[in-house]
């Protein structure tokens, strides 16, 4: 499966980091550009459990493909997501089911850095994504 643009954009930021404090500062920058969540869709119904920060996530089906919108009371968290929406925005319900969460962060170089929290978090979050693209 190939990568979307923006997951590209993405690891090619993250390989030029030399060490954890670059890759930091890159996932709250990566964060700060995430479109805000209006108060509306910040709403129960849109609360991942499994998440020790508060996440909100919202999707759209266009063509098949699967758009999503998350968002962090926590800035690294925020950042995050940002990079695993930039690798599941856009894949199909099929391809979205496949996806190795794992894999992917360790190409970024962050797996190492996640605490079993976020890890577990992070799989909250994809595993939400895919139960909202099987409806």
């Amino acid at each position: 499966m190939s990568l979307p643009p923006l997951a590209s954009e993405a690891l090619q930021s993250f390989a030029a980091c030399q060490n954890w404090e670059q890759r930091a500062r890159l996932l709250l920058a990566w964060g700060a550009r995430l479109p805000a969540l209006d108060g509306q869709q910040q709403c129960a119904a849109n609360l991942v459990s499994g998440c020790e920060s508060k996440v909100w996530l919202v999707a759209e089906q266009r063509e098949g493909r699967w758009q999503f919108r998350a968002s962090s009371d926590a800035r690294l968290v925020s950042g995050l997501l940002a990079v695993l929406l930039a690798r599941v925005n856009g894949l199909t319900g099929d391809e979205l089911q496949q996806l190795d969460l794992p894999a992917w962060f360790s190409q970024l170089g962050l797996a190492r850095h996640l605490s079993p929290s976020r890890s577990n978090g992070l799989t909250a979050v994809l595993q939400r994504m895919q139960q909202l693209a099987l409806g």
